[in-house]
């Protein structure tokens, strides 16, 4: 059995420390108070097989608080209280300076947390250690010097999640849509080096790769570009090949028609989009961002965004470039073509394209081939949106956060150069769980806990009040979100609506569950889920109201967190069937991942929540190898698009360097009762010696995930 040190090294469980620590305290109280060398025995054996039975490695933390109850248990409150004070000290020690250990950790890479944290961050290579160290530094001071006390304690005791306090000691914000359009048409600044309007294409697909490496080192979020933007380049290096096939033609003396010069000027420019295409793809996998890892960046595909026309027909070859490239994959080093995590594609599903016949269905096409053996693009119907979206379609920031319907002072729509200021996510689960089943009890909690989460939110808010525009040079000046004045701060741009601040929830389903009794899915129980997201919307227009900010409602994109949350509601509530009993609790308003459904069932019924979940969502359906069944791929894009507004398909793509084994990757126990990935061929175990690729909460992760995330992963089932 293994446990978890505060530093977040992993070792294992040694019952002599739990023996010593009892000795010690009962060493301090009168002969006549002290518990027996049996009864210190009982203790250790007990938590011992306590500890056993979790289905986690258990933290330094969890054993002393079950060492704790088992003393009070045996009314020897002189000893309870001499270990408790012991531990109070020794917790005094830690807080003077709380980081040491932990960024020891991470330098020998003993930190099992922080390995399994992100699952698209190597934490052996040096910027990614980089990045946790200061990580760790800006959340020590976040907790003892930023942070409200509250707030410090719900995050930590998991009723809340203060998201990215490893980032909050700067002034810097979650994500953006890139107005990739001002800096491509207007010029840009990158490093203090002006760039002008690119004369080609492929020099505005340079630009936008060297955009997104700068934009993503200035926040620590996602960021989304749309392939429109870069859409009118096309013609601009069409005009350019005509005008050099011309002159090429003239100078060797040989005959030519205006008909030739467009045929060969085509050509070279169905070149160009394939190499600029390229450098998308291989800029953003093979570029490494300060925070060490590559730049999460989504790439949007929506034909109807430009006029028809020309523009148009040149945005459908990027688009199908695009997809061919993906379709293809990226060479891993013993080039093998794999599945990359980034960019993220999101394909928009519209009239002329989602059903057989239409103009574009041969791109759809493509696009459901690409997902069926790389698992993008997700899907956005452009009909569902724009119902729910005042006549807008639009992308989302990074994995799945949608900013506001937003009118400028024109009255003009605007969405790109728009960003997210930070999350803070409520725990559905603990409120449930906190309420003891009593529904007007329920209700009262919630409150207090959205009023805990509204305080939290506005810390973020004043975190980035007062910003100076030169924090971010090309994020604040120079077109990215803005074109501010050297000096001049970012506040107008967090009122009003220009930016988001955004409500996470999670857990929906356990917390309908331990309330009802029943899934959400149920029609019994699916009026009261339903209620509870409208709640959460009404408190996020009644915060609007209060502060002028556009507080939106936002399907939490738990990755780490809900391994947390999960072991925070057992030590609080214990093992409660159907909620509290696995190590992990369910994203946002999804279907519990055990839940046996078919895949048109459950985006009918996630589609209802999706509508009350504003400022972000995303739906998906586990699939299994749908490589020879695009016909079933296409079934699942239309009902999609008639729908839902935004969903992806979970298929499975992984790749053994041992074996050369490219089926599924199997999730089983090792001998301590560990989830590891294991070839199926071969029994490979080494994580450094596989190719994983597995959506982990609206995007691809490939760098493996935490135990609860893990198991959350081997419970799917298949929804087709």
């Amino acid at each position: 059995m293994k446990i978890i040190k505060r530093s977040g090294t992993e070792v294992g469980f040694d019952i002599t420390k739990i023996i010593s620590a009892v000795e010690r305290a009962n060493n301090e109280v009168p002969e006549k108070d002290r518990l027996t060398k049996d009864q210190i025995r009982e203790i250790s054996s007990n938590v011992t097989d306590k500890c056993l039975r979790t289905n986690h490695s258990v933290s330094v933390e969890e054993i002393q608080d079950l060492v704790e109850n088992q003393i009070m248990d045996r009314k020897a409150f002189n000893v309870a209280r001499k270990y408790v004070t012991y531990r109070y000290k020794r917790a005094l020690v830690r807080k003077a300076n709380s980081t040491d250990d932990r960024i020891l950790s991470l330098i020998e890479c003993d930190n099992e947390e922080v390995k399994q944290e992100n699952s698209n961050k190597n934490p052996i290579v040096n910027s990614v250690q980089r990045d946790y160290m200061a990580g760790e530094v800006s959340k020590d001071i976040t907790r003892r010097l930023l942070l409200p006390e509250d707030i410090v304690r719900a995050h930590e005791e998991g009723i809340i999640h203060f998201h990215d306090a490893d980032y909050f000691a700067q002034h810097m914000h979650n994500c953006c849509l890139v107005n990739l359009e001002d800096m491509l048409q207007n010029g840009t600044v990158i490093s203090e080096t002006m760039i002008e309007r690119p004369k080609s294409f492929s020099t505005a697909c340079n630009i936008a790769t060297q955009a997104i490496a700068q934009i993503a080192s200035s926040q620590y979020g996602g960021q989304s570009i749309t392939l429109s933007h870069l859409a009118p380049f096309v013609d601009v290096s069409r005009q350019k090949f005509r005008r050099i096939v011309k002159s090429e033609f003239e100078e060797a003396g040989l005959p030519l028609t205006e008909e030739k010069v467009n045929e060969i000027a085509e050509m070279r420019v169905k070149e160009e989009i394939q190499r600029g295409v390229q450098t998308i793809q291989y800029q953003v996998i093979t570029l490494m961002t300060t925070n060490g890892q590559a730049p999460f960046v989504t790439v949007f595909m929506y034909l109807n965004e430009v006029e028809d026309g020309q523009t148009r027909d040149d945005l459908a070859l990027i688009i199908e470039e695009m997809l061919k490239q993906r379709l293809l994959g990226v060479k891993n080093e013993k080039g093998v073509y794999i599945t990359p995590a980034f960019p993220k594609l999101i394909y928009v599903l519209e009239e002329d394209n989602v059903r057989e016949g239409s103009r574009y269905w041969h791109i759809t096409k493509l696009a459901a081939e690409c997902t069926a053996k790389r698992m993008v693009p997700d899907y956005i119907s452009e009909k569902v949106m724009k119902q729910c979206k005042d006549g807008n379609c639009y992308p989302c920031m990074g994995c799945r956060s949608f900013p506001t319907v937003y009118k400028d002072e024109n009255g003009k729509y605007k969405f790109y150069g728009r960003f997210n200021q930070g999350v803070v996510t409520i725990n559905l689960v603990d409120a449930a769980c906190s309420s003891g089943g009593d529904m007007e009890k329920f209700w009262t909690i919630l409150d207090e806990r959205l009023a805990l989460c509204k305080k939290a939110l506005m810390c973020r808010h004043e975190r980035l009040k007062g910003t100076p525009s030169d924090v971010a040079p090309i994020l604040w000046q120079h077109g990215a979100l803005a074109r501010l004045k050297k000096g001049e701060t970012i506040d107008k741009l967090l009122y009003n609506g220009y930016s988001t601040i955004s409500l996470g929830y999670a857990g929906l389903y356990e917390c309908t569950k331990y309330m009802t009794g029943k899934s959400h899915t149920d029609p019994v129980a699916q009026p009261f889920a339903l209620e509870v997201m409208q709640h959460l919307n009404d408190a996020c227009a009644k915060w609007k109201k209060e502060e002028n900010i556009d507080f939106s409602l936002y399907g939490t994109p738990m990755e780490s967190t809900t391994y947390k949350f999960a072991k925070c509601l057992q030590k609080r509530f214990g093992i409660i069937k159907g909620v509290t009993d696995k190590n992990y609790i369910t994203n946002s308003y999804h279907v519990h991942v055990t839940e046996e459904i078919d895949a048109f069932s459950k985006l009918s019924i996630e589609s209802q929540f999706q509508k009350l979940s504003p400022g972000g969502a995303v739906s998906y359906v586990e699939v299994p190898d749908m490589k020879h069944n695009i016909e079933a791929v296409l079934a699942v894009m239309e009902h999609i698009y008639d729908n839902i507004i935004y969903a992806e398909l979970n298929t499975k793509s992984d790749y053994c360097q041992v074996c050369g084994y490219d089926g599924e990757i199997q999730i089983v126990k090792d001998e301590h009762g560990k989830l590891v990935w294991e070839c199926p061929e071969c029994g490979n175990r080494d994580q450094d010696k596989m190719n994983v690729a597995r959506r982990t909460c609206g995007y691809i992760g490939t760098q493996f995930w935490n135990q609860g995330r893990t198991q959350e992963i081997q419970d799917r089932v298949m929804h087709l």
